[in-house]
């Protein structure tokens, strides 16, 4: 086994929850270095966005469909994509502190994901091909570098890259060793948001698979230490290409390499914590996208709903359920499921769910498997517990076991009472230690990318449902896997959720974002 591979498994096992002990970290709260959560460039030229709060956007149940017309790339449609994608989508308050809220879900919204944009030459932001920082706290593009290329000749008109990177550091300051893991959620957490806000525009993605982590950072500038403090390094995760229509995801972008940056990144926090088992899985785990068997296109049937804006906008991760008003109906509960059935990747899916069925009308409480991926179910009977009954109830929704599993539910999630009180919740269970055997140390964090996009689409299909969830980075990974009857990292869980009626917070305050500048 190569021993990067091995270091993956050393990292995944170290940084388990288990019943009397949690993956180390601090212990508290070092609330004096807590890092800027956001970056800025020192030197570069800022570019501000006209808000797109007047915009139009298509019912949400129809973006999924190829109803809706294509918009062209224009200062205002990429302004609009960035906005509902990695923007602020609420200001909190408290009466004494503020924080603002972003479409895309984050771990302890401490937004660990950036967004870079390679981009041809628009109106109002560069006449020459460019690379941009968005900076979400004011809404705004810092271009790092532009210069002249023929990139843009060769793809769609109105095609552009966005890549997704992380500042570890922003994670690590609060959940220790097991951030990595939070970090990777979030990059799938940020793919699908961007996702879901070009489809608002019509546009297409992909994600590119012929560079590696090495090769982005290069491109967009990440590599170059003297622009970043050396305890504050950010490192590239994923470049999607967005566009009219669907691209090669093999397209050569090696002639940008040798691009000038000269601004310098803003320094984040004053004092930083070291954790040696964070380098080992960032150096473990680096590589090239990994190139597995293409999915088929699977487009779910929706109810008309309101308008994909405010879908986007009012997503929330709330702290508790309505545990006395928890039932949802039959038709809300298979809407769920097949709203997250498609490849968020392009590529055959890695994660199926377990479900701790609450209260679901007609549908009996227990746990379920709902399979993502059809050619997992044969081997998931031989390496589940045999007492299962695998009862087919719908298609890919089975049956394992009769009963009330809310305490269960609860103490597998560290005790937190939003795995109990809610209609139902679940676990992203991974085919695990063979797709990392097969297809390499990258594919550990896309495995989490894949959770984190299936996450970002429950909270949207929430928010369109008039109901509420929360991701759930805190659990007992081997009190889960000990329930499964699992006997080896074969399958592992990567991710929780929950969904059901939230309760709001009363003495806590929603402003609206960017008050302080005009539409």
């Amino acid at each position: 086994m190569k021993k990067n591979i091995q270091d993956i498994f050393k990292y995944h096992e170290q940084t388990k929850h288990a019943p009397h002990r949690y993956a180390r970290s601090l212990g508290y709260m070092d609330w004096v270095n807590q890092p800027d959560p956001f970056r800025s460039y020192r030197g570069a030229k800022q570019i501000t966005l006209p808000l797109a709060d007047n915009h139009n956007t298509p019912p949400y149940h129809l973006i999924f469909t190829s109803q809706v017309p294509t918009a062209p790339l224009v200062l205002e449609s990429l302004s609009q994509f960035l906005q509902f994608s990695m923007g602020i989508s609420a200001i909190k308050s408290n009466g004494i502190d503020e924080w603002a809220l972003r479409c895309n879900a984050s771990s302890g919204n401490l937004h660990p994901s950036e967004a870079y944009l390679l981009l041809p030459p628009i109106q109002g932001v560069n006449e020459q091909t460019s690379i941009a920082h968005y900076a979400p706290k004011d809404h705004s593009l810092e271009i790092l570098s532009c210069f002249e290329s023929s990139l843009f000749e060769t793809l769609p008109k109105g095609s552009f890259f966005i890549l997704i990177s992380s500042i570890i550091y922003r994670e690590v300051w609060k959940y220790g060793e097991r951030a990595f893991r939070y970090t990777q959620l979030d990059a799938g957490h940020a793919m699908r948001a961007t996702q879901v806000s070009g489809l608002t525009l019509g546009w297409d993605s992909s994600l590119i698979n012929s560079l590696s982590d090495t090769e982005l950072n290069k491109i967009f500038g990440l590599d170059q230490e003297r622009r970043f403090h050396p305890d504050e390094t950010e490192s590239a995760d994923m470049l999607l290409l967005f566009s009219p229509q669907r691209s090669d995801e093999s397209i050569d972008l090696s002639s940008l390499t040798s691009s000038t940056f000269d601004s310098i990144a803003n320094t984040l926090a004053s004092n930083h914590q070291k954790w040696p088992l964070i380098s080992l899985i960032e150096e473990a785990s680096s590589g090239t996208l990994s190139k597995k068997e293409k999915a088929e296109p699977f487009i779910v049937q929706r109810e008309p709903s309101r308008d994909a804006k405010s879908v986007i906008l009012k997503r929330r991760s709330v702290q508790m359920m309505d545990k006395s008003h928890s039932w949802i109906s039959k038709k809300s509960f298979l809407t769920f499921l097949h709203s997250i059935q498609e490849s968020f990747s392009g590529y055959q899916n890695s994660i199926d769910l377990v479900l701790f069925v609450h209260s679901v009308e007609e549908i009996d409480s227990g746990l379920y498997l709902y399979l993502r991926q059809e050619n997992h179910l044969e081997d998931l009977k031989s390496s589940l517990d045999p007492s299962f009954t695998f009862e087919k109830r719908e298609p890919k929704l089975f049956l394992l076991k009769k009963g009330d599993y809310r305490v269960i539910a609860q103490n597998i999630s560290c005790n937190q009472s939003i795995a109990s009180d809610g209609a139902f919740s679940l676990g992203m269970l991974a085919s695990f230690s063979q797709e990392i055997m097969n297809y390499g140390e990258h594919r550990y964090k896309e495995l989490y990318w894949e959770c984190g996009a299936i996450g970002q689409q429950l909270y949207l299909e929430s928010t369109s449902q008039g109901l509420s969830a929360t991701g759930i980075g805190c659990f007992l990974d081997d009190i889960f896997h000990e329930l499964l009857g699992l006997q080896s990292n074969k399958y592992q869980s990567l991710y929780h959720f929950t969904v059901g009626r939230g309760l709001s917070d009363p003495r806590i305050l929603t402003k609206e974002p960017y008050a302080q500048r005009e539409s």
